[in-house]
């Protein structure tokens, strides 16, 4: 029968009670408890198990073999419930079988989408009565189960399952677990080690023999255990005195070194063999054990001696420092000969993974075919979404490769393979060893395009610029026949980059306060893993990829004058036979994607450079030709999406562009591109920004901006954080607009990410317009129009122009007002959409007089009620009618005036656009209407994650593939829903429906 009073752990039993406790009551929690080795951490995790009743236990423990095994713990904690995962969603479903080995993943699978799946399973398995899933050893799980563990921890919600964790105080599991609520176990105290002393000794110490074993040790129960056996009794009770020195000198490994170096070779050998292993198993343990000559007497002879115990099929040291002990007291020629007869054993078995670790951990020098072998054991663990893993697989066959230019593509992947993990130092370190070896030039473009994109997610946009070019110029140099840029991305005719001003139509990067065009493909594994071009049509591509990426980078930048160059650069390549050229015919996808790709970088430049006409041209043409239907992927297709969008906007048509955005996103989301998927996300916020979907906007944003941190993509952060702001500027949350704002200036600034910049200054102009500080919007949305590249971006300076048209004419400035609406006019000359002419209407009404303005005014309300979706203009609907309201209130015209204020004040109120409602019902209550506050704005009693899942439901999607779009589990998206139906007065999915429409 277990006993469980523990000595001196009052205070860890208290908390592990609570934790037990707030799991029966469904609710998530996550402990971990940190301490050295024999501080006691696995009895408290026993405990833990035994009293977790009615709750299902789940356990696994770390080995350090297998701490490179990509879900080699999580294999081992969810073996018991695996049958549960046919209830998850079906990408989920699919994830959690290939991680687990069960199934062959369809695609390289992304690490979150593995990750939402586990968090589903847990969820599923803590019905009915809770779950708590208890991992020893953390420091020697792998990477990849880790990962997916702390992002089910971090989601535990009210499923009722928990995580305790027990590790060692290492510096990477300290690190890992830095989200996670912990408890450091400290040595005892001289009480508590008298008390362990009594119960492992045959008489009681004395009280000066417990003072001095207890400094000896540190308080560590186990070192006092250990200790209190190798003393004789008159030692204990201090009639003898204590060995000098303590046989606890070089800690408890010493001790346990002493006592495998006593056993016979025989048993050592097959000790080694086990410690080698890793999972215990007997039989591949007793099979090593015979080709060295070992019989399995050997193996009982180490359970006899207390070192190891053999239950059923398994073998397990009884304390992990034992196992690192055979470890330390084995030569590397013995571990090498016994690795390669685990090896041997594993490839009859068909484990070509673990094969290919011991195989090369046999190994003495670099060798191509020991190499080969674990390379393809890397790709089957990033294949399954394991990338931390993979990489460290993919390092080591590096090392082992013998030949220099196989060496750096396998450098180039691991590289790119640590990104994807969360890795960016390994992945840092991995690039630059590959740079010094890749002699061949397309590689070196190719690793020089893996390094720009480094740069664009996480650093210096205008150094991602500058290493595009580079790259394309390399690859350009050695394949292609035509004019080359110069490395560092300038042109004879002068250097790249033109700031912001207000001359014409050259100086937008994309769409309006979109963020431009954050191609999905960017991030994938499928992107940075291309196949090696040939010299002809596959260069031509690497050139075109690589010219794309310096677009991207520019637009981060704000920089036009590298668009007309990189434009013109587009132009000059010849693209393979059967693309569609002046005409738009069926052709086959890949050739439509190339041409569509160059007419938009083409179309671009030569937009920048003042043919707006030319530029117009091809934009049409391209969007004529949207790749993304047949023979597409998932990555592709959003990333054609986000250059349509930006080439729609470029032509002044932001309708047109949230459209695109708004679908990229949703192809993200169901193909489960989460690696993708924050950058993706920044589009589809915007998207629904400019949808006039506040609420949404804010969520998605809410969401992507938890992902980009978990994926390191500082820049996707700082994205995220400047939409927050518009979304709370145009609410009047003035304290969440600021804080936004300044986080992401923060990071834009130093990062020279002018789009971020811009988009987040004008939050703080478009929040002093709202609370009718009309002077300081005017100041700040007109210091958007002078801004450089860097600081401030073009896109933003014409998405502001209505907002600044309107501050300065309320502060009087009617000559800035007339500037800024000439620039609108010159910029909207090519766009046909009822919205972009409706704005421009709404402007020039602000420099008319009376009759002209009022005419102009109902204009733009005629055209925006013409549109196709009155819904998405609403927010441009609602402004435009409180400025007619506002102008006819003022003539006299005080009947005419009503219907469009009280329209306006009704809208707003349902945007749950706070400022604009108050001055709305301002000017009624000035018309002579009475009018009464209004209460919330039924959505905005709902929390991010709430409306998210509302909005999903009202489309018509089933509980689990929300749970598959948002990471969450089937049950948490019904717990939400249980909540979100009587908020809004509902009691069914229909209600709800029809209430978001």
């Amino acid at each position: 029968m277990a006993v469980d009073h523990i000595t001196g752990r009052e205070g860890e039993l208290e908390a592990i009670d609570k934790l037990l406790t707030d799991i029966r009551a469904c609710s998530g929690r996550a402990l971990v408890l940190r301490g050295e080795p024999g501080a006691g951490k696995s009895t408290l995790l026993q405990y833990a198990a035994r009293h977790a009743a009615p709750a299902r236990v789940l356990s696994a423990t770390g080995a350090e073999p297998e701490s490179g095994m990509a879900f080699a713990a999580l294999h081992q904690l969810l073996r018991p419930v695996v049958h549960l995962a046919d209830a998850l969603p079906g990408a989920q479903r699919d994830a959690v079988r290939a991680a687990l080995g069960l199934a062959e993943p369809a695609a390289a699978q992304d690490r979150f989408l593995v990750a939402a799946g586990v968090l589903s399973l847990l969820a599923e398995a803590a019905v009915p009565g809770g779950l708590v899933c208890v991992v020893d050893d953390f420091q020697w799980v792998d990477q990849a189960s880790a990962d997916a563990l702390l992002f089910a921890a971090r989601r535990f919600g009210s499923e009722g399952a928990g995580l305790l964790i027990g590790t060692r105080d290492a510096a990477g599991a300290r690190q890992a677990l830095r989200t996670v609520p912990a408890m450091d176990l400290a040595g005892l105290d001289a009480t508590g080690a008298r008390e362990v002393l009594a119960a492992c000794a045959a008489t009681e110490p004395a009280p000066a023999v417990v003072d001095l074993l207890t400094a000896a040790t540190g308080g560590n129960p186990l070192a006092l255990r250990e200790t209190a056996g190798l003393l004789s009794a008159e030692q204990l009770t201090g009639r003898a005195p204590l060995p000098d020195p303590l046989p606890l000198g070089e800690g408890m490994a010493g001790v346990y070194g002493e006592q495998i170096a006593r056993l016979p070779e025989h048993t050592r050998l097959i000790l080694l063999a086990a410690a080698l292993e890793g999972r215990g198993n007997s039989h591949l343990i007793r099979a090593a054990g015979e080709r060295l000559g070992v019989s399995s007497d050997a193996l009982y002879a180490a359970e006899a001696a207390g070192v190891v115990d053999i239950r059923l099929a398994e073998v397990r040291f009884r304390h992990p420092l034992i196992r690192a002990a055979v470890h330390a007291g084995a030569s590397p020629a013995t571990r090498r000969t016994v690795h390669g007869h685990l090896a041997a054993l594993l490839s009859e078995a068909g484990d070509h993974d673990r094969a290919a670790r011991h195989r090369a951990e046999a190994a003495t020098g670099p060798d191509e075919e020991i190499a080969a072998g674990l390379a393809a054991a890397g790709e089957r663990a990033r294949a399954r979404g394991g990338y931390a893993d993979a990489a460290q697989m993919l390092a080591w066959a590096a090392e082992l490769t013998p030949d220099g230019r196989t060496r750096a593509r396998r450098l180039k992947d691991t590289a790119a393979t640590a990104w994807l993990g969360g890795h960016p130092g390994q992945a840092q370190s991995a690039l630059a060893a590959a740079r010094d070896l890749a002699g061949d030039p397309v590689l070196q473009a190719e690793i020089a395009q893996l390094s720009g994109r480094f740069e664009l997610s996480s650093g210096n946009a205008a150094e991602a610029m500058r290493a595009f070019l580079e790259a394309a110029e390399r690859a350009a140099m050695h394949t292609l026949p035509a004019p080359t840029l110069q490395a560092d991305g300038r042109a004879a005719d002068g250097p790249i980059g033109s700031g912001p001003t207000e001359s014409g139509p050259a100086e937008s990067a994309s769409a309006p306060g979109a963020s431009v065009p954050g191609t999905a493909a960017s991030h994938s594994a499928a992107h940075v893993h291309a196949p090696h071009p040939s010299r002809t049509g596959e260069a031509r591509r690497i050139v075109l990829a690589l010219l794309a990426d310096a677009a991207e980078a520019a637009s981060y930048v704000g920089d036009t004058g590298a668009a007309i160059r990189i434009g013109a650069r587009a132009a000059e390549l010849t693209l393979p036979a059967g693309a569609p050229a002046e005409s738009v015919e069926p052709v086959e996808p890949e050739k439509s994607a190339d041409a569509f790709l160059r007419d938009i970088l083409t179309g671009m430049g030569t937009w920048h450079a003042g043919d707006t006409s030319g530029g117009a041209r091809l934009l049409r043409r391209a969007l004529a030709i949207v790749p993304g239907h047949d023979g597409d992927s998932d990555e592709g297709q959003a990333a054609h999406l986000l250059w349509a969008a930006a080439a729609a906007s470029l032509l002044g048509e932001s309708d047109a562009a949230a459209r695109h955005g708004a679908r990229a996103g949703r192809v993200a989301k169901v193909s489960g591109m989460v690696g993708t998927l924050p950058v993706v996300l920044e589009n589809a916020a915007t998207a629904e920004r400019m949808n006039s979907n506040f609420a949404l906007s804010a969520a998605l944003s809410h969401e992507g901006l938890a992902l980009a941190r978990e994926t390191g993509l500082d820049n996707s952060v700082a994205a995220h954080l400047a939409n927050l702001a518009v979304c709370a500027a145009i609410r009047g949350n003035e304290d969440d607009c600021r804080t936004y704002a300044h986080q992401a200036l923060a990071i834009a600034i130093p990062h020279r990410l002018g789009l971020r910049a811009a988009v987040a200054s004008y939050a703080l102009g478009l929040l002093d317009l709202g609370l009718g500080r009309h002077d300081r919007a005017h100041e700040r949305l007109t210091a958007l129009t002078t801004a450089g590249p860097g600081a401030g971006h073009p896109v933003v300076v014409w998405g502001s122009t209505a907002d600044r048209v309107e501050a300065a004419a309320a502060a009087g400035d009617h000559a800035a007002a007339r500037t800024a609406t000439g620039f609108l006019e010159r910029w909207s000359a090519h766009a046909t959409s009822p919205r972009a002419r409706a704005v421009l209407a709404r402007c020039q009404a602000l420099t008319a007089d009376d009759d002209a303005a009022t005419a102009l005014l109902q204009q733009a309300l005629d055209l925006l009620d013409a549109g196709d979706d009155r819904d998405a203009t609403s927010y441009d609907r609602a402004r435009t009618a409180l400025l007619l309201g506002e102008r006819l209130r003022r003539n006299r015209r005080v009947n005419e005036a009503r219907p469009h204020l009280r329209d306006a004040a009704e809208t707003f109120h349902r945007l749950g656009a706070t400022p604009w409602e108050q001055r709305a019902q301002g000017e009624l209550r000035a018309a002579g209407e009475t009018t009464e506050a209004a209460g919330p704005s039924l959505l905005a009693a709902l929390t991010a994650q709430e409306l998210r899942i509302a909005q999903l439901v009202a489309e018509g999607v089933s509980n689990k593939d929300v749970a598959a779009r948002l990471f969450l589990s089937p049950r948490t998206v019904e717990y939400h829903l249980y909540k979100v139906y009587p908020k809004l007065g509902i009691a069914s999915r229909t209600e709800l429906a029809r209430l978001l429409r």
